[in-house]
């Protein structure tokens, strides 16, 4: 992970580990790594570690279970919830990339279709989408 001096440490943790669980990487419902081993994985501080999952227990993605460890929430909607919010970030600041070089909605449409297209195979869930 390349870490970003703009924003604090811990948040970009958050992200990290939102985006691991809404991809799969951690699967609902498993234990995820101890905080020592997220730490010295991302080279930071234990604390900050500690200070990103507390953040991720806040808002019900995971769970502490005394004995245990930390484990990925098995409710799905939470997770369809924070990818939603994901995915509603990434929108947003493409359109405002797409807006700010003069595109319209059209244009926007055709080139999204156009990359979408493109794009390398992926493994995912079907959405039911066609494209």
């Amino acid at each position: 992970m390349d870490l970003d001096g703009s924003r604090p440490i811990w948040l970009q943790l958050v992200d990290d580990f939102r985006l691991r669980i809404v991809t799969g990487a951690w699967p609902t419902g498993t234990r995820i790594p101890s905080v020592r081993e997220l730490a010295t994985q991302s080279g930071v501080n234990p604390n900050t570690v500690q200070r990103a999952l507390a953040e991720l227990d806040r808002t019900g993605l995971t769970s502490t279970e005394r004995t245990a460890g930390r484990f990925v929430t098995t409710d799905t909607a939470v997770v369809d919830a924070v990818r939603r919010e994901l995915a509603t970030d990434a929108t947003d600041a493409f359109i405002t990339a797409l807006t700010a070089v003069g595109m319209d909605l059209a244009q926007a449409s055709a080139l999204l279709r156009e990359r979408w297209n493109a794009r390398p195979a992926m493994p995912q869930a079907d959405t039911g989408e066609k494209s």
